[in-house]
Order: C-alpha cells, then sequence, then structure tokens
C-alpha cells in the first residue's frame, strides 16, 4: 500500500477552496459519513463541511442499498445549504466533479449512467447520493454523498466484479486519494458557485451520459420500464421511449443498460 494517509490536517492543507473543506471531521472508521453530516448540519455546521473517513461500516447508497467503504477507499460527504431551485442541479454537479476529478487525477475517461452512477468502461467506480431536508420553500440542508473506488481490489470482492471496477484495477496501480479529493472539492465548489451564479451545468451533464440512445430497464419504484432512453430534461429527469412508443418523464429510478 503506498504513503496514502488521510487526516482533516492534511486535506485542508492542500486545498485552494474558499468554503467547500474549510472545515473537514476525519475518522479512520465510521458508521456513515451521511450520518455525521446530517447530525452537523442539524446543528448548523458551516457550509461546506466535509466528513471523510477510511472506512465506512453502514454505508448506503441509492435505493437504500448497502455501499461497500473498506480500507482504501473514498468516502466523504458535504454539507451544502442551497436554494430550492438548486436542487435539481446537485446530482448533476456532483457527478460532473467527480468526473472530472478522476480525470485530472487519473487521466481516464469516466462517463455517467442517469442519474449519478460514475463508470468507468461499463463499470461503475463511484456512487452519489443526496439527500435534501426540505421544509416548505426552503431548504434545511442538503448533504451530498460520494463513494469512489479509489484502491480497491476487486479479486478480493468476486460479488461486486462483474458490474464495478476502481481507479487502481483500470490503472494497474494504486492512486493517491488526497489527490483525488484535492480535485473533487475543488470541482464541487466551483460548479456550486457556477450554479449560484445562476449557470445552466445541464448541457456538460448531458453530454457525459452513457445513457441516452440506449436500451434500458428501469425501475421505479414499484414499476418497471423497458425502452430506449431518449433524452433528459433540464430537471434531470430521463425521458423513456417505450416498446408501444409512449413517451415516460421518470423522475428518480435504477437503470439497468441492456444489449
Amino acid at each position: 500500500m503506498m504513503d496514502d494517509v488521510l487526516s482533516a490536517d492534511v486535506i485542508k492543507k492542500g486545498l485552494k477552496t474558499r468554503f467547500i473543506g474549510q472545515r473537514v471531521l476525519y475518522y479512520p472508521s465510521v458508521d456513515s459519513t451521511m450520518e455525521v453530516a446530517r447530525q452537523e448540519a442539524r446543528r448548523g455546521a458551516a457550509e461546506g463541511t466535509v466528513i471523510a473517513t477510511d472506512e465506512q461500516t453502514g454505508g448506503r447508497g441509492r435505493l437504500k442499498r448497502t455501499w461497500l467503504t473498506p480500507v482504501g477507499n473514498i468516502a466523504l460527504s458535504v454539507v451544502l445549504y442551497p436554494k430550492l431551485s438548486y436542487l435539481p442541479s446537485l446530482i448533476m454537479l456532483a457527478s460532473l466533479a467527480v468526473v472530472h476529478s478522476i480525470e485530472s487525477a487519473t487521466g481516464l475517461r469516466p462517463q455517467i449512467k442517469w442519474p449519478n452512477d460514475v463508470l468507468i468502461n461499463g463499470k461503475k467506480v463511484c456512487g452519489i447520493l443526496i439527500e435534501n431536508d426540505v421544509q416548505g420553500n426552503g431548504v434545511n440542508y442538503s448533504i451530498m454523498g460520494i463513494g469512489i473506488n479509489a484502491n480497491l481490489r476487486l479479486a478480493d470482492f468476486p460479488e461486486i466484479q462483474t458490474t464495478a471496477t476502481s481507479l487502481s484495477d483500470e490503472l494497474g496501480r494504486e492512486i493517491s486519494r488526497l489527490n483525488v479529493i484535492l480535485h473533487l472539492l475543488g470541482e464541487i465548489e466551483r460548479y456550486y458557485l457556477a450554479i449560484s451564479a445562476g449557470e445552466s451545468i445541464y448541457e456538460e451533464w448531458r453530454d457525459k451520459l452513457v445513457t441516452p440512445g440506449k436500451k434500458v430497464r428501469v425501475t421505479a419504484g414499484e414499476t418497471t420500464y423497458e425502452g430506449i432512453a431518449e433524452s433528459v430534461t433540464r430537471d434531470g429527469s430521463l425521458l423513456l421511449r417505450g416498446t408501444d412508443g409512449s413517451l415516460t418523464r421518470i423522475v428518480a429510478g435504477d437503470v439497468t443498460l441492456r444489449e
């Protein structure tokens, strides 16, 4: 294992951000960074507070799935206080930030599977979970959780070997998690400031998607749809053309790409 020791001080020291990561809480092991971030947000933590860990023992992904975070991976959550109008952009922001940070740190070329799975060579390398606490027309807080398979040896986890990959497996060598994290937090701030200034990141997100034009199966709640992923709307919804020619707008769901 390369020398890649993380700490709050080492993360903050390398950052050049205004507010994202200016406060970092680091834990060698924690049940879930999302849970810690939620507690911090309820206490009024400064915007941009980052919770980072080497290992999550109870990490979860979208749809309440377990997210594997052994030592060597990247797991962090960021506390934000966005306007209500920003919420549809947060998934776009997070996935674009991950894509660019991986590109900058490794030279790999990730793509996004709707809505926010980051893939390399068709396999999942990153999971993103956005949790919003909305009250009336206001947002109490948003938590952006990101888990990246960094130095994960897939041969040790045969149960996910056919669907997942890691940065180290793709490169054939271990990588600096710190380098990826510094790029990631910088990209999160850049995009967050952009949407705060009224800029659209929809087109860039849309163009990174691998889903449009593909045959897909979409599970949304108790309903399953099949058809062609036709396009995405500006609020991030998927437009699915069914086998009967009907067009369905899907706000949230789980997509399986079909051959």
